[in-house]
């Protein structure tokens, strides 16, 4: 059975392009082959600020929006968190959604393809990286950066990549996929 990769989009605000990014890598992730590819939108599980009584590691969840975004999280094997960078750092509603649960992200890869302007968003994978080691997971040291991210915008909303990019990742992934098959005997 191959592994479960979700790639999440982690922007929630109107006019993202996050979306776009997301699909591209999704699409990419797929001909890669090595990997069971699902695309989630956090937009679409409408979480508010952290509003569950207990601690996440108790898993006594009592909100419907929690249920469903611990069940999302739960059944994915690795993630690629698809991040902009806000004021030189992770988005809040990646933040937020990070915090919402706990063993659900334990002894699983993740990586970042983060944009932005000229930094490529990669402050905000370096902040999130922080959290994410506190929460269990593996976060890589490859990943893949796309600097002035409009530029990469086409007229039909879609993005379109290039050489460096494309190699940033198959590299990610080929990482991703090692982590991911060695973590697994982490879980059983």
């Amino acid at each position: 059975m191959p592994l479960k990769l979700q790639v999440i989009i982690c922007s929630t605000r109107p006019g993202r392009v996050g979306p776009a990014v997301a699909r591209w890598f999704h699409k990419f992730a797929v001909s890669h082959g090595r990997f069971d590819v699902e695309l989630v939108d956090l937009a679409d599980f409408k979480l508010p600020l952290y509003d569950e009584p207990v601690h996440p590691r108790m898993q006594q969840y009592e909100h419907d929006h929690t249920k469903r975004w611990s069940a999302s999280v739960a059944k994915a094997d690795a993630y690629i968190f698809v991040t902009p960078e806000y004021n030189y750092s992770t988005p809040p509603s990646l933040v937020n959604a990070l915090d919402f649960v706990y063993k659900e992200w334990n002894y699983k890869p993740c990586g970042f393809v983060s944009y932005g302007g000229v930094s490529g968003g990669l402050r905000s994978a370096q902040a999130a990286k922080l959290q994410i080691t506190t929460l269990k997971m593996m976060p890589m040291v490859e990943g893949v950066a796309v600097p002035m991210v409009q530029k990469h915008i086409q007229d039909n909303g879609e993005f379109a990549s290039n050489e460096l990019i494309d190699a940033s990742a198959v590299t990610l992934l080929d990482e991703l996929q090692r982590w991911a098959t060695a973590l697994k005997a982490l879980r059983a």
